[in-house]
């Protein structure tokens, strides 16, 4: 098995703006890879890079074989790309743009027409025909997610495509990259901002923050780095006091204090919470709510960069 996605260095500046320093990526062929991070860590600028609408400022990169400062014509022609911001004619029907999509991709009209029938489970039944100016936002971004399969591209980039949608929207979208994946063995590249989402999808989750990669790996492994079990104590009063107690802890790896919030990250949680609470209290501390869980990507986040994701609605 090869690589669809080969970075090495991969950077671009707005004039005196790095808005991404240097990116390492390698993606394998079948994978389902999610880049991770807030607003403003650099997604959309790695995909506009990879999928050739924004030359790299420095670094390189090859997708499916091809350069992407050299070979983006042959690039194009094998992946399928729907960005954030869905680029629909508000005056044509679904109907329209697909026939519209696959003339682009060099498809004949039977073949063009075959396409839509297997495509059209993704549009609610009754729009296809209807003009886009009737959609939804969640219609919009499903009809923008068949128009870039089309030509059934070996590789998928998809640009945060659940932000904005309602729940049953979301869901839909998440089937359709499974199955994408699954049944014919697509390559997808997804970014997301939303931690369940690469939790869900991901076979590996890159993590950018601030144009860097800052971590990388299975969900699984990257939140085993963190500890085994968390204990969240939200508190009042002297936090410092209160993390410097439970620090002394032989039971506690690490701690990531957040506001008034301290993640104490522990190997086992029953046996741990009893001494926290007991150290926490001694400490001065009013412990407003004490919670055991699993360690979740938004833990791996907070210990690889100080912050949590802020997801916009």
């Amino acid at each position: 098995m090869g690589n669809a996605i080969e970075a090495e260095g991969l950077g671009r500046s707005f004039g005196e703006v790095e808005a991404v320093k240097s990116v390492d990526i390698e993606v394998a062929d079948g994978e389902i890879y999610g880049f991770l991070g807030p607003n403003g860590a650099g997604k959309s600028t790695v995909v506009k890079m990879l999928t050739t609408l924004l030359k790299p400022s420095r670094g390189s990169a090859r997708v499916l074989g091809h350069d992407v400062a050299t070979a983006a014509d042959k690039i194009r022609l094998d992946i399928g790309v729907a960005l954030q911001d869905a680029s629909l004619d508000k005056k044509q029907s679904g109907r329209e743009i697909l026939r519209m999509q696959g003339r682009l991709y060099g498809l004949t009209k039977p073949e063009v027409d075959k396409r839509i029938d297997e495509l059209a489970h993704l549009i609610e039944f009754d729009a296809i025909d209807r003009m886009v100016d009737t959609y939804s936002g969640g219609m919009e971004r499903r009809l923008d997610l068949a128009a870039s399969l089309m030509h059934n591209p070996r590789l998928l980039f998809l640009d945060e495509p659940t932000t904005g949608l309602d729940p049953t929207s979301r869901a839909f979208v998440w089937q359709e990259v499974k199955r994408l994946n699954e049944e014919l063995g697509t390559t997808i590249f997804l970014t997301t901002q939303y931690l369940e989402e690469a939790d869900e999808l991901a076979d590996r989750v890159g993590i950018i923050n601030a144009g860097t990669l800052v971590g990388e790996g299975s969900p699984t492994e990257l939140k085993s780095e963190v500890g085994s079990d968390v204990i969240v104590a939200r508190v009042t009063g002297n936090v410092a006091a209160a993390e410097a107690a439970v620090a002394a802890l032989e039971v506690v790896d690490h701690i990531d204090p957040a506001g008034d919030e301290l993640v104490i990250s522990v190997t086992n949680g029953a046996a741990a919470v009893s001494p926290v609470a007991v150290a926490l209290d001694a400490s001065g501390v009013q412990v407003a709510e004490l919670t055991l869980r699993t360690p979740t990507l938004d833990d791996v986040f907070l210990e690889l960069t100080g912050a949590r994701i802020e997801v916009d609605a």
